[in-house]
C-alpha cells in the first residue's frame, strides 16, 4: 500500500538569495521513499527585509521577538501567494527560518520565524525549530539534511550543499557522516560586497585573481579543520575566525577571491579523497559557479554530477519539507551520527489549526 504526503518546504540560508519555498508530493512504498516537485519559486527579498535580517542578530531581546512574529507572518503570506488558494490537498508547512544564532556549543541555537504566526496566517499545519531539541541533547543541530540524503538520495555517494557554507554526507561503515566543510558563498558574497556586487557570477572576479599560497595556508590552518565531525559552521565563526585572516592580507579583492575558491575547493575534496573513487552530487547556489565547480574537479577523483536545476535550487527545501513529514509521522529524522547527540531524535514543533 502506498502512502501519499503533500508538503510545503521553506529555506532561507544565511547567504540571503531569498526565500525558497517548494511544494513536494512524498510516496512511501515498502520503506521506501520518492518525491516529485510539484511547484517551486524563490522569493528574492526587497532591501527592507534583507538589512532587517542582517540587522537582527545585534537587536535587543523584545525587538528581536517582534521581528521573529513578523517574518513569520511574512512566510505565511508568501505561502499563501505561492498557493494562490489552492492549499486543499496541503497536509503541512516545514519551515526552516533564518538562522540568526547558531552557537551549539553554548547550547545556543534560533532561527527566525515564527511557526505559530505562520500557521495562523496560512490555516495550515506547520512545523517549526528543528536544530532546538538536537542542540539540547547536546548535537551541534546541523546538518540537517542528511536524512534526506540518505532516503531521497540514495544513490549517490556523496551529496555535496554549496550554500551559504559548504555541507557533505555520505556513509561511512554503516553510518551517515556529514559535517560543515567550509564558508563558501557566505564569504564569496563578503568579498563582492567591497566592490559593490552582491555576488561573483559564474567566479569571473575571482578567475582574475592570483593564487596567494601564505594566505591559502592560514586560512586552512584555521582550528575548525583539524577537528573531526560532527562539527557545524555559523555566521558568528565566519566572523570572528575566517575574516580576521583575510583582513591581515592587502592583497586585491580578485585575489582574496581566488585563495578562498581554493580553500573552499580543498577542504570539500581533501577529506573525501581515501574514499573509493565515487558520484558527489553538487546542488545549491554554489552549483552555478562555474569557476567553483571547476576548482572542485581539479581537486578531486570523484565524478561530479550537477543534476537538474530545481534539484539544484530546491534540494535543501525539498528535504525540508520532507523532514516535516518524518516529524509529523512521528519518525526519527535527525542523525546523531551526524550531529554528535546523545541520541537520534525527532526534530521540530508541530502546530497544527
Amino acid at each position: 500500500m502506498e502512502k501519499v504526503y503533500k508538503a510545503i518546504g521553506l529555506m532561507s540560508g544565511t547567504s540571503l538569495d531569498g526565500l525558497d519555498i517548494v511544494l513536494c508530493t512524498f510516496k512511501l512504498r515498502a520503506s521506501s521513499w520518492k518525491f516529485s516537485i510539484d511547484k517551486a519559486n524563490t522569493i528574492a527579498y526587497s532591501m527592507d527585509w534583507k538589512e532587517k535580517l542582517i540587522q537582527a542578530p545585534k537587536l535587543d531581546g523584545l525587538s528581536l521577538i517582534r521581528l521573529h512574529k513578523a517574518y513569520g507572518r511574512y512566510l505565511g503570506a508568501k505561502v499563501n501567494e505561492f498557493l494562490d488558494d489552492d492549499s486543499d490537498t496541503i497536509d503541512l508547512i516545514a519551515s526552516h527560518g533564518h538562522t540568526i544564532f547558531h552557537e551549539p556549543v553554548k547550547k545556543v541555537t534560533f532561527q527566525l520565524g515564527d511557526g505559530n504566526s505562520i500557521a495562523a496566517k496560512t490555516k495550515l499545519t506547520t512545523i517549526s525549530d528543528f536544530r532546538s531539541l538536537d542542540v539540547a541533547l547536546g548535537g551541534q543541530g546541523a546538518p540537517l539534511v542528511p536524512i534526506g540524503d540518505k532516503l531521497l538520495f540514495a544513490n549517490f555517494d556523496f551529496c555535496l550543499n554549496l550554500g551559504g557554507f559548504s555541507n557533505i554526507s555520505y556513509n561511512s561503515e554503516g553510518f551517515r557522516v556529514a559535517y560543515d566543510s567550509s564558508p563558501a558563498n557566505i564569504v564569496l558574497n563578503y568579498l563582492m560586497n567591497t566592490l559593490g556586487k552582491e555576488y561573483d557570477r559564474n567566479g569571473e572576479t575571482g578567475r582574475k585573481g592570483k593564487l596567494h599560497t601564505d594566505l591559502f595556508d592560514r586560512l586552512n590552518q584555521l582550528p575548525y579543520y583539524s577537528e573531526s565531525p560532527p562539527k557545524s559552521l555559523g555566521r558568528e565563526w565566519m566572523e570572528k575566525e575566517f575574516i580576521p585572516v583575510l583582513d591581515q592580507f592587502s592583497f586585491s579583492i580578485e585575489d582574496k577571491l581566488r585563495t578562498v575558491y581554493e580553500h573552499i575547493a580543498f577542504q570539500i575534496c581533501q577529506p573525501i579523497q581515501a574514499f573509493q573513487e565515487g558520484t558527489i552530487l553538487v546542488t545549491g547556489g554554489g552549483a552555478h559557479n562555474t569557476f567553483l565547480i571547476e576548482k572542485l574537479r581539479e581537486k578531486t577523483k570523484h565524478k561530479i554530477i550537477l543534476p537538474e536545476n530545481q534539484i539544484i535550487d530546491y534540494k535543501e527545501a525539498i528535504i525540508f519539507a520532507f523532514l516535516g513529514v518524518l516529524s509529523f509521522l512521528g519518525e526519527i529524522n535527525c542523525l546523531s551520527s551526524v550531529t554528535g547527540a546523545s541520541r537520534d531524535n525527532i526534530g521540530g514543533s508541530i502546530i497544527s489549526v
